[in-house]
């Protein structure tokens, strides 16, 4: 959930709390990583979620990951997004965990962003919940039927800043 501790896999994939807390506490102490990206606060990566309209949205099919441009919005802390129900996205991603990716990138200053949001998909099928997100008029690119909104519930946010590098000395 957002806000709350990062979670850290151990050995094998399983999470325990101990874990968890010590490795969110490090994380948040540390300004950068190894390769001097800023690692940012959970707070800022969400604000910056919020600052592009298109996501990548990386899931399994056939045990290949499988990355597709999405356009988004947010419901509450959830990512929502407009799909085909024939699509591939919407027929293998529902149920799974998958990764969600925006970022911001300038090639002049070799900086910028980038957040990763990781966590598990789900079909919007109550007819009630259905008409409330369609009123949100989510727009979409495809130019197939988009009649399946997939909601994305946010279990584990990534930022990292990409400084842009000191000016070379003379």
């Amino acid at each position: 959930m957002l806000g709350a501790p990062m979670k850290a896999a151990r050995v094998g994939g399983t999470f325990d709390s101990e874990s968890k807390t010590a490795i969110a506490h490090t994380m948040n102490a540390m300004s950068a990583d190894g390769s001097d990206f800023e690692i940012l606060a959970d707070r800022e990566a969400v604000a910056l979620l919020a600052t592009v309209p298109v996501g990548r949205m990386v899931y399994s099919d056939r045990a290949m990951p499988s990355v597709v441009p999405v356009v988004f919005i947010f419901d509450g802390v959830d990512i929502v997004i407009r799909t085909g129900r024939r699509s591939r996205l919407a027929t293998l991603a529902p149920g799974n965990i998958v990764a969600f990716e925006v970022d911001d990138i300038s090639m002049a200053s070799r900086s910028g962003w980038t957040v990763v949001v990781t966590g598990r998909v789900e079909l919007v099928d109550d007819p009630a919940e259905v008409e409330r997100l369609s009123a949100l008029r989510l727009q979409t690119w495809l130019p197939s039927p988009t009649d399946c909104y997939l909601r994305l519930r946010p279990e584990l946010i990534a930022g990292r800043r990409i400084p842009q590098p000191a000016a070379a000395s003379a």
